[in-house]
C-alpha cells in the first residue's frame, strides 16, 4: 500500500490558500530547502492534484525551458493524476483523470512509491475528511496573514498527528513533517 503524502506551503498562522495574493520566498538561499524538496520527489512516483491546479500547473511547468530546480523535468516524467468529474482529456503526457476518492483510494492500493499532492485546498479538503492522508508534509514559511484559507478547515474531521521530523533551513523556513495515526 502506497503512502498518499499532503506537501504545502503554509504560514505560521496555518494558511495555506492567501486571500490577497501569496506570500513570497523565504529570505537568503533555499539550497538545503530545494533539496528537501528534490527528496520528496525522488520518494515519489505519482503526483495527484484536482483540476483547476492541474490546469495552472499544465499551463505553466512544460513551456519552462531554464528550470534549474527540477520541478519542470519531475513534472514532465511523473505519473500524474488530476481528480475531475468534467476534465475529458488532461492533455499532458502521463496524466490520468480520476472520477472521485474512492479512484483515489484504489490508487493507494496499487504498488509503488509515494502519491503526493499539493496545492488543490479543495481535493486537500476531500482527502482529509475522507481519512485518505498518510503523511502531511509541511513547509512552514515565517509569516503570518491573519486570514486565507487554512490547511485544516473548521468542517472537517481533524486526524492525529504523530511529528517524525522538523527540519529548520537557512531561509528561516522549516520542514515539519506529521504521520496521521490511523484508529
Amino acid at each position: 500500500m502506497r503512502d498518499l503524502v499532503v506537501t504545502q506551503n503554509i504560514t505560521v498562522d496555518g494558511v495555506i490558500e492567501a486571500t490577497e495574493g501569496w506570500f513570497g520566498p523565504a529570505d537568503g538561499d533555499m539550497s538545503d530547502q530545494l533539496a528537501a524538496v528534490k527528496e520528496q520527489r525522488e520518494a515519489a512516483d505519482a503526483f495527484l492534484v484536482g483540476r483547476r491546479t492541474f490546469e495552472d500547473l499544465r499551463g505553466y511547468w512544460p513551456s519552462q525551458t531554464d528550470d534549474e530546480t527540477g520541478i519542470s523535468a519531475y513534472l514532465d516524467a511523473v505519473a500524474k493524476y488530476v481528480v475531475s468529474s468534467t476534465m475529458q482529456d488532461p492533455q499532458w503526457k502521463n496524466s490520468t483523470v480520476l472520477r472521485d476518492l474512492g479512484a483515489v483510494s484504489a490508487l493507494k492500493d496499487q504498488p509503488g512509491k509515494d502519491i503526493v499532492t499539493t496545492g488543490s485546498i479543495d481535493l486537500v479538503h476531500q482527502l482529509i475528511g475522507a481519512g485518505l492522508v498518510d503523511e502531511f508534509r509541511l513547509f512552514v514559511y515565517p509569516v503570518v496573514l491573519g486570514r486565507g484559507r487554512r490547511l485544516f478547515p473548521d468542517d472537517v474531521a481533524l486526524p492525529r498527528l504523530r511529528l517524525v521530523e522538523t527540519r529548520a533551513f537557512s531561509s528561516g523556513v522549516t520542514l515539519t513533517r506529521y504521520r496521521t495515526d490511523t484508529p
